[in-house]
């Protein structure tokens, strides 16, 4: 026969029958219990000093129950007081993870006592915490409007375009009236939870003051209890907003418990035996089932629906909802490379000599590019497309600032700055079809500007000018022999009125045509 524990209504009963002169028979009978089990209530009634015609009290019921049970089932045993008197030895050995089956072990080999598994595991299990699920509380509700809970969850599959592709669900709760929205994606980016975001205030009406995200990487950076590291561009998002952020603790989901469940409430109710082809489709019937389905329903907590006791509670607590929609930024940390350039999304841009080697952090915006270090900012770049760069000439030291740039003009005032000679030397080279080549040149004959007097130089570019000479080579001899001052060979009236006459050796005659066209 199975154990059936006596209600204390019963047990009320038999005292009162009892305390009313009532046979023992008549009492099994009236009561519907068992003449023995109406036997041991009476007598422990007898024993706890119950008088015929008293009243029944609670006190008296309790003394009668706790008489009874202290003599029937549930008494312990001589193992149960071993291990109540090793109990400080078997706490230590349980706080270190010790395997129950050792512990049982070791009380053997230092207690010299042998005590049944079973005994053992009912006493750790009871009296230690060993096992089991521990005991918890119920966390009290925040203010109405100020937090709101939020997790990603795996919803199912769409195939669109004829791509599967799994579709996330971002699901966010209201603390007070678990009104919750659901906003879909593919991806689990900083951008993607900022539309999610965007999303949910709109549906809400304003901005919760305090967003309890788990511990993804579009927000957090780096776990820890007391001070994680938060995304910047997450906490840009949440200043530009006026929320803060309270992540949950790793492996804490009690830490966010509004919403745990509700995930799957949004995968059981909403997503499971669907089938959407568009995403949008998709977005459009969640944002109808947070309304209607979800909103509409008897919470199971608060017997309240979450639309009601949303807009009656907690709507006028929020922060108004943004009116302009928010640019996602994204940042990150790279180093200056040799070239005075660092790589920011697949793109270069330029910074001062002085910053190759450092560390700095870059926001990428969608029109600008800021670079700051130690919180100071550099410098604005126009942001560009992936494989172009951005450089800013003014970043390269002087000397080769215009030689990496290509900047002939440049190249040519400093030439002309030089000297009058100079510069038309300068500009005779530049005009060749080769441009490093003739740059190089002009770099060479700047050099010579500065290794000899800038007098020296004009007037042995002037003399190479007369000459028509226009070769760096030859006036960085002239100026090497110190011939620049020299004046040119001349040649006499006649040699020279020869030399324009006689082009060629044969006469003229030699190449007149024949008629006819054939040759004379």
């Amino acid at each position: 026969m199975s154990y059936r524990e006596v209600h204390v209504v019963e047990v009320r009963e038999v005292v009162r029958l009892w305390s009313l002169g009532k046979s023992l028979r008549s009492i099994s009978r009236l009561s519907g219990l068992d003449r023995k089990t109406v036997r041991r209530y009476v007598k422990a009634a007898e024993e706890a000093g119950c008088r015929l015609g008293e009243a029944v009290t609670d006190e008296v019921v309790g003394e009668v129950i706790g008489r009874v049970r202290a003599e029937g089932r549930g008494v312990r045993g001589g193992s149960w007081g071993v291990c109540a008197g090793h109990r400080e030895l078997l706490a230590g050995w349980l706080s270190e993870q010790v395997p129950l089956s050792k512990v049982q072990e070791l009380l053997h080999r230092h207690a010299g006592v042998v005590v049944p598994y079973r005994t053992l595991h009912r006493y750790a299990s009871r009296e230690l915490g060993f096992g089991g699920r521990r005991v918890t509380v119920r966390v009290a509700d925040g203010k109405p409007g100020e937090e709101l809970q939020m997790d990603f969850g795996a919803m199912g599959w769409i195939r669109e375009q004829g791509r599967r592709r799994r579709v996330l669900g971002l699901v966010l709760t209201a603390i007070v009236s678990r009104h919750q929205f659901v906003w879909l994606t593919y991806r689990q980016s900083v951008a993607d939870v900022v539309a999610g975001c965007e999303a949910a205030w709109a549906f809400f009406g304003g901005v919760f003051r305090v967003l309890i995200p788990d511990n993804l990487k579009a927000i957090v950076t780096r776990a820890d209890p007391d001070a994680p590291r938060l995304n910047p561009a997450f906490v840009e998002y949440a200043q530009a907003r006026g929320f803060t952020i309270d992540p949950a603790r790793v492996r804490h989901p009690q830490d966010k418990g509004r919403v745990e469940r509700g995930v799957f409430y949004v995968q059981t109710s909403l997503f499971a035996g669907e089938s959407f082809s568009t995403l949008a489709e998709a977005q459009g019937t969640a944002e109808r089932w947070c309304r209607v389905t979800a909103g509409e329903r008897v919470h199971g907590t608060t017997r309240q629906r979450p639309v009601e006791h949303f807009e009656r509670e907690e709507r006028q607590f929020l922060l108004p909802a943004p009116e302009v929609p928010y640019e996602v930024a994204t940042w990150s940390e790279v180093r200056v490379q040799r070239d005075h350039h660092l790589a920011a999304a697949k793109a270069l841009y330029s910074l001062p000599t002085q910053y190759i080697g450092e560390r700095v952090q870059v926001r990428l915006g969608r029109d600008l590019v800021r670079i700051y270090h130690r919180g100071q900012l550099l410098k604005v770049h126009p942001r560009v497309d992936p494989g172009q760069r951005s450089t800013d000439p003014a970043d390269y030291p002087p000397g080769v600032r215009e030689y990496a740039c290509r900047d002939q003009q440049a190249l040519l005032a400093q030439a002309q700055a030089a000297g009058a000679a100079i510069g038309v030397y300068a500009e005779r080279l530049l005009a060749a079809p080769q441009p490093w080549m003739r740059m190089r040149h002009v770099y060479r004959l700047l050099g010579l500007v500065r290794r000899y007097a800038a007098s020296a130089v004009e007037q042995a570019c002037a003399r190479a000018l007369a000459a028509d000479v226009v070769d760096v080579t030859r006036v960085a001899r002239m100026l090497e022999q110190a011939v620049e001052n020299d004046p040119l060979p001349t040649r006499p009236p006649g040699e020279a009125a020869a030399a324009q006459t006689l082009r060629f050796l044969r006469q003229p005659s030699e190449y007149r045509l024949a008629r006819g066209g054939g040759h004379e």
